[in-house]
Parts: structure tokens; C-alpha cells; sequence
């Protein structure tokens, strides 16, 4: 090539050069850790006179967590099943049947039907096979022995039938939706159906969640009650009311308190024999209240404590997305007397959605990383009650179970990106639009 033509090419790929070096060192630093904990997560990690000693045992460490020993820790007890379990169960299917119905919309209604029918029965069976604990257990580890094939094969098969059903939906209903759109929308079903299976599982007489669904109790429960109080004080500060600045400013006080000093602050506020509520507990007859040994009230006061820090996040970005509205819309539906629910309701709330849906994603993102509040607030008691999987990979690595460790970081990392990219996919694009 002439010395022209390569100073023409240079300067076409300036951009992409400039950056490149940038590129490269966060993918390094990015790849590295990952390939590391890959290794990790397959092998077992020994201390030997001179060194370490990494064994390669395939996919033990996994195996111990969602079959194995380790199962209680991660994944939970199975107890009684609830009698609220079969009703929630097929709740979730037929929302799953319903949103694959409503995403074929354009097509005779008889072939929606059979097309949604088809997949939300679909991934129920998928997750009946899937799932380690659940009401359909027995029978699925019964069919698996019986069938006598190895566990890769059996996963692998399961997979390979949801790919199929994918095809068989893209064929009945042929459409906007393509191969890959099926095959998202039937893992995230399967997914959430096996996620429905264990709550019911461990949410029974004799039940106890594991690390997973803690997590997800403080991810989903804490995001809720953080948006529902972030969103109530936006409409409240951008009201015409006095004293509105000070207000903006104490709420947003507790974001610059770190997790460490929030957990202490929390841990003595709840302290109910010498605390600065003790006079009241005692006067409401909850002065023998002791929180920490019971694992829900310590789970609630780990979710509490996480929305007071992270709740005047959602509050500031809200708060900006509703006063950077346009006024006049408000003010001419009041000026025909439109209530202000109906305000909210046709005019304000259209107009944050996408900031909301993008907001509720940063701190699903984050809420999966939840660790200072429970090491500090509860060590993870009583027993294994508030351990978050982020707790729970860092325990194990302290006891140098290096590759258990790496075993839980990946499958947090499998159910942070299913949530957060079905999240996206089916919230965060449909309340931006069509572009």
C-alpha cells in the first residue's frame, strides 16, 4: 500500500485508534478477572508447601450448589408446600401466557392463543426439569434417574427443546418477533417460572431461602420500596411548598453516608434495650423485640436500611425528569379540571417513564452487589438468614474455598444478567418507545 493511501486510512480510522488503547486496558482489566474466576470455578484451590494446587473437577463446585451439600446454603430447604403455592404458580404462567399473546398482536386471535398457550406451557415444563427444588421435585429427579443420561446431556436437551419451541412459535406466529426474540422471551419465562418454584419450595412450614432468593428479596423488594419513596418525594419537592430546598437537601443527606456507616447507624437505631427508640419500643411493648435472631425482621432491617441510603438516589434523578417537564401541559389540564391523579396519571407519568425504567435498572444493577449492610448489620445471621450471594462468595473465599467462591460469583453473575437484560428488553424499551 502507498504511504498516500495509508494516511488516507489512518485518517479514516482516527476515531476507532484513538480509542483503541483505551479499549484494550478495559478489556484486559475486564477479561482477566473473568478468565481467572472461570478457572477458579472449576477447579479445586489447595495451599501446598511452595505454592498452590489447582485441580481441575469439571463442574463440581457447581454441582454441590444447586444439587450437593451446598444446596441449603444456596438455593435454600424445601418444606412444606404452601397453600398459596399452586395459585401463585399458575399466576406467573399465565402472566408469561398472556404477555406472549400480547406481543403478537397483529395476528387472528386464534393463532396468538395457541402460540402463547404453546409457550408459557412450554417453559413450565422447562422449569419443571430445571428446577433443583419445588412442588414437581420428586417426580422430575424420578425422570431423570429413570432416563439415566448424564446431567450435561439433560441440560443440554432441555435447551435444545426450548430453540425448538422457539422455531415452532416463530412459525405460528411469523412477525416482528424473531428467532432470538423467542429464545429470550422463553428463557426469561423458564427463568422466573424455576425462581417461582423455589420461593414456593422454601417459603413453607420447615423452609428456609438461600443466599439466591435473599438476594433477590433485597434486589426486588428494596428497588420497589426505593422507587415507590423516591417518586413520592419528587411530587412532594416539586410542589410550590416552603422550605422545599431544605427539604431536597436532608433527603439527599443519606447518599453521602457510606454502607459501612449506614449498617452502624442502623444497627444501633434498631437496638432495642438501649437504643435511642428503646423508650418507645418499650412503650409499644417491644422492648423484648430482638430482631437479629429472627430471619425475617433481620432480612427487613437489612432492605430498610439499604432503601434509607439508596432512596434519595431515585429521589434526586426523578425529581429532576418531573421538573424538566413542560409546565404548560400540567396547566392547561388543571385549568379544565383534571384532578391531579389524572395528571399524573396521562401526563406526568408518561413523560418519566424512560428516566424511571433506566433509574430501576442502575439499582437492580447495584442491588445485586449488596454486601457492606449484611457483613456489618448481621454477619449474615442468624445462621445463613441475610447472607446476600455477594456474602456468600466472599465468605467462602475467606475460608480459602476459592473455587466455591468463584462457583457463587458466576451464578451471580448468570441471575444479575438474565434479570437486568430481561428487565431491559421487556420494561426499559417499551417505556422509551418506538425510534
Amino acid at each position: 500500500m502507498k504511504s498516500g493511501h495509508w494516511r488516507d486510512w489512518i485518517d479514516e480510522q482516527s476515531g476507532r485508534l484513538f480509542i483503541a488503547p483505551a479499549v484494550a486496558v478495559v478489556l484486559a482489566f475486564s477479561i482477566f478477572p473473568l478468565g481467572v474466576s472461570a478457572l477458579l470455578s472449576v477447579s479445586r484451590f489447595s495451599l501446598q508447601a511452595g505454592g498452590v494446587d489447582l485441580a481441575f473437577i469439571g463442574a463440581l463446585n457447581y454441582r454441590r450448589l444447586l444439587l450437593g451439600s451446598q444446596q441449603y446454603h444456596f438455593l435454600g430447604t424445601q418444606g412444606e408446600l404452601p397453600v398459596w403455592g399452586g395459585p401463585v404458580l399458575a399466576l406467573v404462567v399465565a402472566l408469561f401466557g398472556a404477555g406472549f399473546v400480547r406481543s403478537m398482536r397483529g395476528l387472528p386471535d386464534a393463532r396468538r392463543w395457541t402460540a402463547g398457550s404453546a409457550g408459557a406451557l412450554g417453559c413450565l415444563l422447562a422449569a419443571t426439569l430445571l428446577a433443583p427444588l419445588g412442588p414437581f421435585q420428586a417426580r422430575a429427579a424420578a425422570l431423570i434417574e429413570a432416563a439415566d443420561v448424564p446431567w450435561f446431556a439433560w441440560l443440554g436437551g432441555v435447551a435444545l427443546s426450548l430453540v425448538a419451541l422457539a422455531l415452532l412459535l416463530q412459525r405460528l406466529a411469523p412477525g416482528r418477533i424473531g428467532i432470538a426474540g423467542w429464545c429470550g422471551r422463553l428463557l426469561a419465562a423458564t427463568f422466573t417460572m424455576v425462581l417461582a418454584m423455589l420461593v414456593i419450595a422454601t417459603g413453607g412450614r420447615g423452609g428456609q431461602p438461600g443466599s439466591m432468593l435473599t438476594t433477590l428479596f433485597y434486589v426486588v423488594g428494596g428497588t420497589a420500596l426505593q422507587f415507590a419513596l423516591g417518586l413520592g418525594l419528587a411530587m412532594l419537592c416539586a410542589q410550590n411548598i416552603r422550605g422545599r430546598d431544605f427539604f431536597r437537601l436532608s433527603f439527599f443527606l443519606p447518599l453521602m453516608v457510606t454502607p459501612v456507616g449506614v449498617a452502624y447507624t442502623f444497627r444501633m437505631l434498631a437496638d432495642m434495650s438501649v437504643g435511642p427508640l428503646a423508650p418507645l419500643a418499650r412503650w409499644f411493648g417491644m422492648g423484648a423485640l430482638t430482631w437479629a435472631q429472627d430471619a425475617w425482621s433481620a432480612r427487613w432491617v437489612v432492605l430498610l436500611s439499604d432503601a434509607w441510603q439508596w432512596t434519595p438516589f431515585m429521589f434526586i434523578v426523578l425529581l429532576a425528569a418531573v421538573e424538566g417537564q413542560s409546565r404548560e401541559q400540567v396547566e392547561a389540564a388543571q385549568l379544565d379540571g383534571a384532578s391531579s391523579w389524572r395528571v399524573f396519571r396521562d401526563i406526568t407519568w408518561p413523560g418519566i417513564a424512560p428516566t424511571a425504567a433506566a433509574l430501576v435498572l442502575i439499582r437492580l444493577i447495584e442491588g445485586f452487589k449488596i454486601v457492606d449492610l449484611p457483613n456489618v448489620l448481621t454477619n449474615g445471621g442468624p445462621g445463613i438468614a441475610t447472607e446476600s450471594m455477594t456474602l456468600h462468595a466472599f465468605i467462602d473465599w475467606r475460608t480459602l474455598n476459592l473455587g466455591g467462591s468463584a462457583a457463587v460469583a458466576y451464578m451471580l453473575l448468570f441471575v444479575a444478567t438474565v434479570s437486568t437484560v430481561s428487565f431491559f428488553q421487556f420494561v426499559v424499551r417499551p417505556a422509551r418507545g418506538p425510534r
